[in-house]
């Protein structure tokens, strides 16, 4: 004996938790994002320069202790030369960007620079933050 139920199912899902979770996450996530982005940390000195076309190139970057990073490896004089060695095909069109912290005695930039441009390479730009 089967007794009929006043009841009938629900046949219909409810996706607005769903769309909360969904929402809530994309919210976490635009937020953190600017924070996660990747790089060395350098203090860049400010100067009141043009406005350039950003091409895309490898980044050399001069930390306060005179750390030298290729992209965000770390590396010496030495090897940092080597890790350029797969632009060269394109050393006159590829640029290369210093960026160094603005506390780095001028004569440690410059031997950097040196380095760079006995690889071959004659783009060479320097990076800074523009003033406000």
């Amino acid at each position: 004996m089967r007794r009929k139920s006043s009841f009938q199912g629900m046949a219909s899902i409810n996706i607005t938790s769903l769309v909360d979770v969904t929402l809530c996450l994309l919210i976490i996530f635009m937020l953190t994002a600017p924070y996660i982005q990747g790089g060395v940390e350098v203090d860049l000195p400010e100067a009141n320069t043009r406005q350039q076309l950003v091409k895309e190139g490898p980044v050399i970057s001069i930390t306060e202790n005179r750390q030298i990073y290729f992209q965000e490896d770390p590396v010496t004089m030495d090897e940092m030369v080597e890790r350029l060695a797969p632009f060269l095909p394109d050393k006159e069109t590829v640029p290369v960007y210093l960026r160094s912290d603005e506390e780095i005695p001028y004569g440690f930039v410059l031997k950097v620079m040196a380095a760079v441009e006995r690889a071959g390479f004659v783009n060479l730009s320097l990076v800074a933050d523009p003033e406000s």
